[in-house]
């Protein structure tokens, strides 16, 4: 999970050395795309605790079924998204962002917007192979992915070695190339081992289960939709910064990418959490499921300390990662963003501590397959809580940028607290009704 941020880690390093103009595209197109791709990634979990289960309770044709009707679903899905994407493009002009930043943006979302359709893809086999707890595999694609991101950046961004200079639209090259290259070689590495290679080969798509579909659907959706509101808050975030202007905008992408890095951990727990609970669900042992649950949420918790005791020890110093600021041309602004970064790097500290609980509580609730009721919540927490105070405070109160990540601190603490107490009440009902 890490991985994916990653690919955005480099991306905005690389572009930030242009200007901070080039850096707020960057987000500007990142929030449009992102919003959605994590609809479809929200979607794909449906099939790690439903393979989880049939894996526990060592069923190998149920897992492949699975496979192939999410599979057909993901494709389906990122053909659809990226339209949606396409469509959407001018929102963007719609919604009071710097005109020189939504220039640079839209050549840039062109790409990134059609490189999520290799991405959701990539997702239904990453999604198969957690359910049977093989982590390495989309490890390794992801790795891969990364370099190969890197490489294609330093060639493209900046003309190195009589490559065509091509600025951001370089960094979206190397992110569509970079994620069809990931999902290829996460396919090669499954078929290539004998325990997986008859669970992804020989699929018959013309025979189809209605019934298997209505169980992804079922599942997936509601994961998506908590997924999209989510997401939908932080881009508003990206959106609210840009109305204050490019170098809030730039400053509110430097503090998100960092805080969504760490975030990644806690997602990856996540899937430890949904595919162990999954198992135990399909064995039928409620105590158990109960104790990895709460389990993972203390080691969350833990490492999301440490994360935060990072950030408040390094908020001066992390910023200038992504500027220089000795950079005379852009110095000024670069000062800036690094100074604006900082502050909000204080708040980041904290909120990533909800941040992680609440995305783990989730991972649980998804292996239970509790999906529609925290779908409810998540809404609350995010759109009822967190963004009328980054609207308030954002644009009506002189905390500006502080005041919209304090109302993202509130929405996530809100979703973290709900989250917690659906999986108490529901845990201790299963166990009671089990006894």
């Amino acid at each position: 999970m890490l991985g994916h941020t990653l690919v955005a880690f480099a991306d905005n390093i690389m572009v930030g050395q242009l200007g901070t103009a080039e850096l707020a595209a960057v987000s500007l197109g990142n929030s449009l795309v992102l919003m959605f791709m994590y609809v479809g990634i929200g979607f794909s979990t449906a099939i790690t605790p439903l393979v989880a289960e049939a894996d526990g309770a060592n069923d190998k044709p149920e897992a492949k079924k699975i496979l192939k009707h999410g599979v057909l679903l993901c494709i389906l899905l990122g053909i659809g998204l990226f339209g949606v994407i396409m469509a959407c493009k001018p929102l963007l002009y719609l919604a009071k962002q710097p005109e020189e930043v939504v220039q640079l943006a839209i050549p840039y979302l062109n790409l990134v917007a059609f490189s999520i359709i290799p991405m959701i893809i990539f997702q239904a086999f990453r999604q198969f192979s957690e359910g049977l707890s093989q982590t390495k595999f989309p490890m390794y694609a992801t790795i891969l992915a990364n370099v190969l991101n890197v490489v294609l950046n330093y060639l493209l961004i900046f003309g190195s070695f009589g490559f065509p200079k091509m600025g951001i639209v370089g960094a979206a090259v190397g992110t569509l190339v970079s994620r069809c290259v990931m999902l290829a070689f996460l396919y090669y590495l499954l078929w290539s081992k004998k325990e997986y290679k008859d669970f992804v080969t020989n699929f018959k798509f013309k025979i189809r289960d209605t019934s298997m579909f209505k169980k992804l659907v079922d599942l997936g959706l509601p994961s998506s939709m908590q997924v999209f509101f989510e997401v939908a808050l932080f881009t508003g975030a990206i959106w609210l910064s840009g109305v204050l202007g490019k170098n809030p905008q730039a400053a509110n992408q430097i503090a998100l990418n960092l805080s969504s890095m760490t975030y990644m951990v806690g997602v990856g727990l996540s899937v430890a959490a949904m595919v162990r609970v999954g198992n135990q669900k399909g064995l039928q042992k409620f105590d158990e499921l109960r104790r990895i649950g709460i389990s993972v949420f203390l080691l969350t918790f833990l490492v999301e300390i440490v994360f935060a005791a990072i950030f408040l020890l390094g908020k001066d110093w992390l910023p200038t990662i992504y500027l220089d600021a000795n950079d005379m041309s852009n110095q000024q602004d670069n000062i800036e963003v690094i100074v604006l970064a900082a502050k909000l790097l204080l708040v980041a500290a904290f909120f990533q501590i909800s941040d992680g609980i609440q995305v783990v509580v989730l991972g649980a609730l998804r292996g239970i397959q509790d999906v529609k009721t925290p779908m409810a919540l998540t809404f609350v927490a995010y759109w009822v809580v967190g963004f009328p105070i980054s609207y308030y405070l954002g644009l009506h109160t002189e905390l500006k940028s502080i005041g919209i990540w304090i109302g993202l601190l509130s929405g996530l603490t809100t979703s973290a607290l709900l989250l917690y107490l659906r999986f108490n009440r529901l845990t201790k009902k299963l166990i009671e009704n089990n006894s």
